[in-house]
């Protein structure tokens, strides 16, 4: 067979290999190739306990919390040492309201959530066009290089002004 002949064949091949799934463009790469579950995803239930009054256990209700779910906003903010009763229904702080208020005194937009998402969405099918290699790998940190602060350079200059700031490693120190 001919040189040419094999390389176009190799060209065919990775053609259909390409052609017949939707291109996956999830920037982090985390896939383990062991077979086995991800032990960071398994997250257990609280432990069970008897309540000291059966009769004041409140009624099933569909879409209500028990009492074995996991609360990581309530735990964190007790594990920090606030008052978990203080958070509303959305995690955030009951005393934080006045600050949202007057953060969104403008208006606020209720799907940007939506639609950052669906941005970047985009931007990462545009990253991921050209990433196709062999071997997968981690693509978030050359894909978001280009939007990264440049902290040294925003450490000079608040320095050049006078500014007093914190001592910082030296540049290049976790290389």
């Amino acid at each position: 067979m001919k040189l040419s002949h094999m390389v176009l064949m190799m060209g065919l091949i990775g053609l259909a290999a390409c052609s017949g799934r939707e291109r996956d463009i999830r920037l982090h790469y985390l896939k383990t190739n062991s077979g086995q579950p991800e032990e960071f995803a398994i997250v257990p239930n609280k432990p069970l306990e008897t309540p000291t009054d059966l009769n004041a256990l409140p009624a099933p209700a569909p879409g209500a919390t028990n009492r074995t779910a996991q609360t990581p906003r309530s735990d964190a903010v007790a594990a920090l040492g606030g008052n978990p009763a203080r958070l509303d229904e959305s995690g955030t702080p009951r005393g934080d309201s006045a600050l949202i208020n007057r953060a969104s005194r403008f208006g606020r937009d209720a799907g940007i959530r939506q639609q950052l998402a669906a941005e970047d969405l985009e931007f990462r099918k545009r990253k991921s066009l050209f990433s196709w290699k062999i071997v997968p790998e981690d693509e978030y940190y050359k894909a978001y290089r280009a939007q990264w602060l440049d902290t040294y350079g925003v450490l000079d200059a608040f320095r050049r002004a006078g500014v007093r700031t914190p001592s910082a490693p030296p540049e290049g120190w976790e290389e």
